[in-house]
């Protein structure tokens, strides 16, 4: 084998390893995306006050409507994310997007539990109410107004 095919083989050989070595690496950080709290079923752990009228209206609409998905006390489930979870401060997700949600439904973005469905069924009053609850909930665990940042 002369000098030149020699070095045909050797940039064969790298670019197979090179391959290999990528998609193992990709394997890597997929497991490790989907070992993160942004993947599947997040649980937190939610301390629940004590609520004002329109949060225990909200704790009652929340828990007709949305703790199906999003568990009891907003703290996630297996079918939707902990709305007590600082990605929804109010800096980040304002009221109006809640609104939204329930509206028009909300596309995969957050977290991997597929498409939130449009809640057309809960009405204006209902809604306000859940909102509510939720900031309640959130301003008890911690979770306030942070400006959000593009990254």
């Amino acid at each position: 084998m002369n000098n030149k095919a020699a070095a045909k083989v050797s940039f064969r050989e790298k670019r197979t390893a090179l391959l290999v070595l990528s998609v193992v690496a990709g394997g890597v950080l997929v497991f490790i995306y989907q070992s993160s709290d942004r993947a599947g079923s997040a649980l937190v752990e939610v301390k629940v006050p004590g609520l004002s009228a329109i949060g225990q209206q909200g704790e009652a609409a929340f828990a007709k409507n949305c703790a199906q998905c999003h568990g009891e006390n907003a703290a996630g489930g297996t079918g939707g994310p902990p709305l007590v979870h600082n990605i929804y401060n109010p800096g980040h997700h304002a009221d109006g997007a809640f609104r939204l949600a329930l509206q028009r439904g909300v596309p995969q973005h957050h977290w991997r539990f597929g498409n939130m469905p449009p809640q057309r069924h809960v009405g204006k009053d209902d809604a306000n109410a859940i909102i509510a609850y939720v900031r309640e909930l959130q301003a008890a665990n911690g979770i306030v107004y942070q400006p959000h940042r593009m990254r």
